[in-house]
């Protein structure tokens, strides 16, 4: 009865993730608890349940609120400005250097997570040299969704939050034997770029096109709205801090909240020594970061309503029944394989909140180490993150381009699907 009323309910959460009239604290809020209710426990025993779940991921929100605040405040400041116009500087035009050039932008950019910042700072600047050049707004797109969706594994972006969910543990723990990964999914990025460039440059015979070069405008350094710079301190200075404070989360010797609360709380006081200048940067960095707490917290109670009450671990001993026995040891790896796929029909929060604590939990049970699970999972789903329509921040980036998202998800999806299995090799002679 447990594994019926658990697969009902996931079937419903991923129903209603995938519609557009509920959000994802709605449903993880709301659905979790009728079912516990229809499966008969009483009160006191779902208020333990949402105890339990709240408990594991509270570390985890806190995180999220002031990674989010910290990166976007070092945003507000223009820190990664010079960095960025230094790249298009230096991509001239040469249509090789433009499309290196564009995942490097893109990289810095999503050094806070946020995929709306990243289309943000991305498209404008280099759309014109791509329409000058005659090359694609998809290809633009494509090589910014990729850059992106490799940096979308720091364990501040939305998707490591989620796995440390799944698993109980903190982010930047499952985070750390991936960086490899990392470092070698942006090098095969580069790869593609760098052959892509080629393709555009044999267009036009070899030759490279006369082109002013580009920096990022004022309106695209300030989003928002005009921030009073008269007290920011040099970029040595902030420099300087932020490396303090990497060096303080990869030492492990404070709590990564603790940490990024720290970090934020310096660069808003040495750049904005006002009261009024503080609370208002807080204020424009707000919604994006309690947003992605809210969902955090509301997962948390989710999944603990859904593992304490025992449903999670029916549904995983029922299906493994039913499932051919070749398959099961190895089930994480199919999904993994078919991660951009699902992606396209699944949201974020469906996919990481009730697809892969199943698998997790199936594959568990034949000896696979959880955290391998979830890792695989993971980055074969995760570079299909911009290409999937359930994701805000691709209709941002299709808006900015001028293009239909229909046409972009044709250029892109083998692309994409290509570069996720290749990256899944890596990982899978690597780890």
């Amino acid at each position: 009865m447990l594994s019926i009323i658990g697969l009902i309910t996931i079937l419903i959460i991923v129903i209603l993730l995938m519609g557009k009239r509920f959000s994802p604290i709605v449903v993880l809020s709301i659905v979790p608890l009728i079912a516990a209710l229809i499966a008969g426990f009483s009160q006191s025993e779902i208020a333990t349940f949402y105890t339990e779940g709240i408990n594991k991921v509270t570390g985890i929100a806190v995180m999220f609120i002031f990674a989010i605040l910290f990166f976007g405040i070092l945003q507000d400041i223009g820190f990664f400005d010079p960095l960025i116009n230094f790249v298009l500087k230096k991509t001239g035009s040469n249509q090789i250097a433009i499309t290196c050039g564009t995942v490097i932008i893109a990289a810095i950019a999503h050094i806070d997570g946020s995929g709306a910042s990243t289309f943000l700072l991305t498209i404008p600047p280099l759309l014109p040299i791509y329409q000058r050049l005659k090359m694609s707004p998809h290809l633009l797109l494509l090589l910014v969704g990729l850059s992106a969706g490799v940096m979308n594994l720091i364990p501040w972006a939305g998707p490591m939050g989620r796995a440390g969910i799944i698993l109980e543990m903190d982010p930047f723990e499952l985070w750390k034997p991936l960086i490899p990964i990392q470092i070698m999914g942006f090098l095969l990025v580069l790869i593609m770029a760098f052959y892509f460039g080629w393709r555009e440059k044999m267009k036009t015979n070899g030759k490279s096109v006369e082109l002013e070069n580009q920096e990022l405008t004022p309106e695209i350094q300030s989003q928002t709205e005009t921030i009073d710079k008269e007290h920011i301190k040099p970029l040595w200075l902030n420099s300087l801090i932020a490396l303090f404070i990497f060096v303080l989360l990869f030492s492990g010797i404070l709590p990564p909240g603790l940490i990024f609360m720290l970090g934020c709380s310096i660069i808003l006081f040495i750049n904005f020594p006002k009261k009024e200048q503080q609370m208002r940067r807080i204020k424009v960095h707000a919604p994006n970061a309690l947003l992605m707490a809210s969902i955090i917290i509301v997962a948390g109670s989710f999944m603990g309503i859904l593992s304490e009450s025992g449903m999670l671990e029916s549904i995983a001993n029922d299906l493994v029944k039913v499932l051919p026995k070749q398959a099961v040891p190895n089930l994480h790896y199919i999904i993994a394989f078919l991660g951009v796929p699902i992606e396209l029909l699944l949201s974020t929060d469906a996919t990481y909140f009730a697809l892969f604590p199943v698998i997790e939990q199936i594959v568990s049970e034949y000896g696979v180490d959880s955290n391998r699970a979830i890792q695989f999972m993971m980055v074969g789903n995760i570079v299909g993150t911009f290409i999937c329509p359930f994701a805000p921040a691709v209709w941002l980036a299709v808006g900015l381009a001028n293009v239909e998202l229909g046409k972009y998800i044709k250029y892109a999806f083998l692309w994409v699907w290509a570069f996720g299995i290749v990256l899944l090799l890596i990982m899978y002679l690597w780890m």
